[in-house]
């Protein structure tokens, strides 16, 4: 695992007492913080519902919530109180596409900058994903600057991907699944989307906040120089997370029937997709005899049967005691949000923290530490507070 782990390894043994613990606290400070090994207590409230889908939402620096509906509607919600922003634009709902992420700019407070990801009706036919990002004005959209499109169609409005994240620097990251008109992994595949270096479908792409490329993104396999792409052999990533201790981009990816993935994504690397899957088509046949292959890089973690991976945040709080570096991950069709627990070797143990609630679509950490979930019929969000 790239990056330094050392300040988020579980150590999940005995609290040392008295003046042995003060002398240790004393001569480990300098090189490693002691980590709680308090299991917290969570409460769960409802914090809106009645609404659609909920796919994406963040928080202003202040607190306020902004979340969409899929269907394409936008809102915020201040002290409580819901208001409906207008002015988005017309967003191409069906199947797998609509309003789908949102972001704060990690510098809000000073530039004001919203960003969001949608499917938009082509002139033909299908439709294609693009990144915008705007300002929110008397609730409503102004300012708003088109700085992405997938270009091509989507003619089957499945396989969007689509989640938002920024590093350290603030370049940002879109995840963008392979679209197209079909999704059939192995030898036969009718979808060569995710492998093809002009195609801005199936990748991870790297962006500055205006939308520009970084000089130092990578030159794919058939380019002859660097472009938006900077990881390519995606199926459907749906979600994207950024690690608070290494900084590193981690994603989920949507498996076929079975495969699930975890990803750290690394600068160039091709995930596999659509020669390579844990998982196997939905007609049964197989895909890959394994994830195993030269200039392939295998996934972090898997599940099988499918959980329908979606969003996901690492806690970074440490009113969670013991949880404080987990990662949650959100299931669409098992219906569960799990705790994972990870240190330098990936994802070492698995904890179901939430179940019976719905399709969970999205994770998020809000400003004063407790954690946001979205959950499908009806569309509501759930807060989790530590006690």
């Amino acid at each position: 695992m790239k990056g330094d782990l050392k300040t988020y390894i579980k150590r999940r043994g005995s609290v040392l007492l008295g003046l042995t613990l003060m002398f240790m606290q004393t001569a480990c400070s300098e090189e490693e913080p002691l980590v709680s090994t308090e299991e917290p207590t969570v409460e769960i409230k409802t914090i809106l519902t009645g609404y659609e889908i909920i796919w994406g939402m963040d928080f202003l620096p202040n607190g306020d919530l902004i979340f969409g509906e899929k269907r394409g509607k936008l809102y915020l919600r201040k002290n409580e109180t819901v208001t409906e922003i207008t002015g988005f634009p017309a967003v191409f709902s069906s199947g797998q596409g609509g309003l789908l992420d949102i972001r704060v700019h990690p510098d809000y407070a000073d530039n004001g900058w919203v960003y969001a990801s949608y499917s938009a009706a082509n002139t033909g036919s299908g439709s294609q994903l693009k990144l915008v990002r705007f300002k929110v004005i008397n609730n409503q959209v102004q300012n708003i600057e088109n700085i992405f499109s997938t270009g091509g169609s989507n003619t089957w409005s499945g396989h969007y991907g689509s989640r938002i994240a920024f590093d350290k620097k603030n370049r940002l990251y879109l995840s963008v699944g392979e679209g197209g008109s079909t999704s059939y992994g192995g030898a036969n595949t009718g979808n060569n989307n995710a492998q093809d270096p002009k195609s801005n479908w199936g990748k991870i792409h790297r962006l500055t906040d205006t939308g520009g490329v970084p000089a130092d993104n990578p030159v794919i396999p058939g380019n002859t120089a660097p472009t938006s792409i900077y990881s390519y052999g995606h199926r459907n990533p749906q979600g994207l997370a950024r690690h608070p201790g290494t900084g590193d981009i981690w994603a989920t990816e949507h498996g076929p029937k079975g495969g699930d993935e975890i990803n750290i994504i690394t600068k160039g690397s091709n995930y596999g997709w659509p020669a390579y899957s844990i998982g196997v088509n939905y007609d049964g046949t197989t895909i890959s005899a394994s994830h195993t292959a030269t200039g392939i890089t295998s996934p972090l973690y898997t599940w099988t049967p499918s959980i329908g991976i979606c969003g996901m945040v690492f806690i970074n709080s440490d009113r969670f005691k013991a949880w404080n570096g987990d990662l949650l991950i959100s299931g669409l069709a098992s219906q569960k949000l799990y705790r994972c627990v990870v240190d330098e070797s990936g994802v070492i143990e698995e904890h179901v923290l939430l179940s019976g609630y719905g399709r969970i679509r999205n994770v998020v950490e809000a400003p004063d530490g407790s954690v946001y979930v979205s959950v499908e019929g009806p569309g509501r969000i759930l807060q989790l507070m530590p006690n």
